[in-house]
């Protein structure tokens, strides 16, 4: 049974020179994702959503960043995006099994998050229910993060509900190397 196609046609190979050393660069030379080909079809928005990316080292740690990512993507319901940095990141994050569990199913109160990811959780989950922190929300944060990591949680969450919405949007196939959702207890 062939893969459903996104509601945007992606890009074939061959791929123009320019938009092949972008793949080139992001995939590391791995096949470019789904997403990415869909996004380099428009020239503009292809643009921006590079521009967007917070996939550099920044502030927080990879297994922070991947925290907040995960979480973000899970409550968007974003099989696919979940999926891919699960794939790629989750090994060298250290993320363990039920620490992925629980950014599907879990909450802050897991008892598999350290008190600084307890507070990383609850900001995210915060952020996505309502769009903003609660003085207690932030305090938290501020106890375990500088102002620089702050923002970068703030704009990882943003742009991966941006991401989320894409994909779910155009109703991206799952990528074939990329992780599922796992199944509830």
């Amino acid at each position: 049974m062939s893969q459903p196609m996104p509601r945007i046609a992606p890009l074939d190979p061959p791929y123009p020179p320019e938009i092949q050393a972008q793949f080139d660069r992001i995939m590391r030379g791995a096949p470019p994702l789904l997403l990415f080909r869909v996004m380099a079809g428009c020239a503009r928005a292809w643009d921006k959503f590079r521009a967007g990316g917070l996939l550099d080292p920044g502030p927080l740690s990879l297994r922070q960043r991947e925290i907040v990512i995960d979480r973000t993507c899970a409550l968007n319901q974003c099989e696919y995006e979940w999926g891919v940095h699960v794939a790629i990141f989750a090994g060298p994050a250290k993320l363990t099994e039920d620490e992925l569990r629980a950014t599907v199913f879990g909450d802050a109160t897991s008892p598999c998050w350290s008190v600084a990811e307890q507070a990383l959780i609850a900001a995210v989950d915060a952020l996505h229910h309502r769009a903003m922190l609660s003085d207690a929300e932030f305090a938290a944060l501020s106890a375990h993060y500088d102002e620089a990591q702050i923002l970068e949680i703030m704009l990882l969450c943003g742009f991966y509900r941006t991401v989320s919405y894409l994909a779910n949007g155009l109703r991206l196939p799952l990528e074939e190397s990329a992780a599922r959702f796992p199944a509830p207890l």
